[in-house]
């Protein structure tokens, strides 16, 4: 019986360890700096009939404006949202409403 239930536990650990690891998610904190920059710029906004979603890539085509002295982040005004973007990745960090 003993057996049975270690062979069990060794079945079971990996899945929900699995399981776990997918559930997660990495938050990032945008310093309030770059906020701020990017509410100020008139940059113009790109059409685009995708979702913006937060850790979903932009397409290449979106240019992407750099935020000075960051260069961890950038912006793009997307259907007349501002977003945040890691400029390495393409991927989106933050909507600014």
């Amino acid at each position: 019986m003993r057996n049975f239930i270690l062979a069990t536990l060794a079945i079971c650990l990996p899945i929900g360890a699995s399981a776990f690891a997918q559930t997660t998610t990495t938050t990032v904190v945008v310093p309030g700096e770059v906020r701020t920059y990017i509410l100020e710029q008139k940059s113009p906004s790109v059409a685009y009939e995708g979702d913006i979603v937060i850790g979903d890539p932009v397409p290449e085509t979106i240019k992407i404006y750099p935020v000075p002295d960051q260069p961890k982040y950038g912006y793009a005004i997307v259907n007349e949202r501002r977003v945040i973007i890691d400029p390495n990745t393409h991927t989106i960090v933050e909507v600014l409403e």
